[in-house]
């Protein structure tokens, strides 16, 4: 028997064995329903939320006997043999401890919140945790704080500390005379609502059951995220930060904390960042999740002790890998050389730059959380500074307020199914600002930032700011890093710092924030003073 049967067999084996209990909000309670408002043409059958049974594979020497000699050796799959493998030892693992992977990067700082935090999208946690690390020293006046923003999968442990000596995620940007200097200011960084580092997400408890959240887990907004890390700065006394710093969705999470406490907020920094996420980083984000989601094993976001989606795990950071860094970079890098090329080709990773991508999967499928990735990506994609978004989420904030206050029942709890796959495919819909077919060429953009986005950046009309891009970002393009500055003048602000880094400089793309100390830390230094 081969690894790939022996991996089958202990996978069916254990989707046998899987646990009964269907926790209070888990799909299939509700499938029944969603029958009866699809129609019967459009139902899914009962066997579509049940544990997936993969089919019984035959020995190799089993299959060669019941077929002619073929005209060709039949390639062979190592890299299909290991993710069989992986999902063996994590059935056999799954048997008596859980196969779940332990997300915490090491020791770290733990607050707890007991009041309710009301959410954008209408959800609520009745209470939640904050994972932090805190450098450096807050000062008697407590002036002295900084708060860093991470990016999507990064967890509190930016530099290292006594109690966790591993290299954090920003090492060389924090610490005695580095950018955030420890000398000078108190950083501090937390794990974002709804990640898997510490802070409370789709893995945690709901406490009204004893069962994970899993895909209970209300939707999040990276303002959700900000609110909740000025409660833990509530809980430090500390009225106005120094500065809001971060890179990535980090830089949307600093824009967002001076557009939502411009009081509290002394200067902003933006790094590879965006007012408001735009087509081509949400299809992106999209494709990652479409990958992830149909793992078998993802279960609808019910995998908690079983088998996690590791093979969708692996292919979303791949997708995301392609985004992180930029296709100069790989051709001076990796160029067409092949990682053998003595060997015939193969259909499992071959070239270089795939084994470079098939490695960045392997190494991240078990260290992060599914559905902390489906949660804080597709908060990213919501994110968008415009004024009419504010006052429409202001707006639904006030209705959910109400609602919580008065003890009226979630409305989402009575559209399970409101949103189904449409009828017949879709349509682009008429749209008055774009009046041209695909066919005709597009229209000259005006250069002005739109009216909507200087009155949603208006609150930072007074911060200084920040701005920071790469030109060879292919995530966060350039121009929406200058559309920040430009908009953030236009909005009357004139402390706006802009720093463009050319491709001559870095082509490291989206990841230069990570790695280019000089230029990156450098402007940092300079503007925080």
């Amino acid at each position: 028997m081969t690894l790939g049967t022996k991996a089958i067999t202990a996978a069916a084996a254990f989707t046998s064995n899987s646990i009964t209990h269907v926790p209070r909000g888990h799909p299939s309670r509700h499938l029944q329903h969603c029958y009866s408002r699809l129609g019967s043409s459009r139902a899914f059958t009962h066997n579509s939320v049940r544990p997936w049974q993969p089919a019984q594979a035959q020995a190799p020497s089993e299959q060669a006997s019941e077929r002619p000699d073929s005209s060709n050796p039949a390639l062979s799959f190592p890299c299909l043999d290991a993710q069989e493998a992986r999902t063996a030892n994590l059935s056999a693992r799954s048997l008596s401890s859980g196969p779940e992977p332990s997300y915490t990067t090491g020791q770290h700082q733990n607050w707890y919140s007991g009041k309710p935090l009301l959410l954008d999208w209408g959800g609520s946690l009745p209470q939640f945790n904050i994972a932090f690390e805190t450098w450096g020293t807050l000062n008697k006046t407590k002036s002295n704080a900084i708060l860093l923003h991470t990016g999507l999968s990064a967890s509190s442990h930016a530099h290292s500390t006594t109690v966790n000596p591993k290299p954090g995620w920003w090492e060389k940007f924090v610490g005695s005379g580095a950018p955030l200097d420890t000398d000078k200011y108190f950083i501090i960084c937390t794990n974002v609502i709804g990640g898997c580092y510490g802070s409370t997400g789709p893995s945690s408890i709901d406490p009204a059951d004893g069962h994970p959240y899993a895909t209970r887990f209300p939707i999040l907004t990276m303002e959700d995220m900000v609110r909740a890390q000025f409660r833990l700065l509530d809980n430090f006394g500390i009225e106005v930060l120094y500065a809001s710093v971060g890179a990535s969705m980090g830089g949307m999470q600093s824009l967002a904390a001076g557009v939502l406490f411009p009081e509290r907020v002394s200067k902003v920094v933006s790094i590879s960042g965006c007012a408001r996420s735009h087509p081509y980083s949400i299809a992106m984000r999209h494709t990652q999740r479409q990958v992830l989601m149909m793992d078998p094993n993802w279960s609808r976001g019910y995998y908690y002790n079983s088998i996690p989606p590791h093979a969708g795990m692996k292919l979303a950071r791949e997708i995301a890998t392609v985004t992180y860094r930029s296709g100069p970079e790989w051709e001076q890098r990796f160029g067409r050389r092949r990682a053998d090329p003595n060997r015939p080709p193969a259909l499992c990773p071959d070239f270089l730059i795939e084994t470079y991508l098939d490695h960045a999967g392997e190494k991240f499928c078990l260290e992060y959380d599914a559905n902390s990735l489906l949660y804080v990506s597709k908060a990213m994609d919501l994110f968008d500074l415009g004024k009419a978004h504010q006052q429409q989420m202001a707006q639904a904030r006030l209705q959910n307020l109400s609602r919580m206050s008065s003890g009226v029942p979630d409305a989402r709890q009575d559209n399970t199914c409101n949103l189904t796959l449409p009828d017949k495919p879709y349509e682009e819909q008429a749209n008055v600002t774009i009046a041209e077919a695909f066919s005709e060429p597009i229209a000259e953009m005006s250069n002005r930032p739109p009216e909507d986005l200087v009155a949603g950046l208006s609150p930072l009309r007074h911060q200084p700011t920040l701005v920071m891009g790469v030109a060879s970002d292919n995530l966060f393009p350039v121009w929406q890093q200058r559309e920040i500055a430009e908009t953030l003048r236009a909005s009357g602000n004139r402390s706006v710092t802009y720093v463009e880094l050319g491709e001559d400089t870095s082509l490291f793309g989206h990841d230069t924030f990570l790695l280019d100390l000089k230029h990156i830390g450098g402007s940092l230094s300079r503007f925080l003073g």
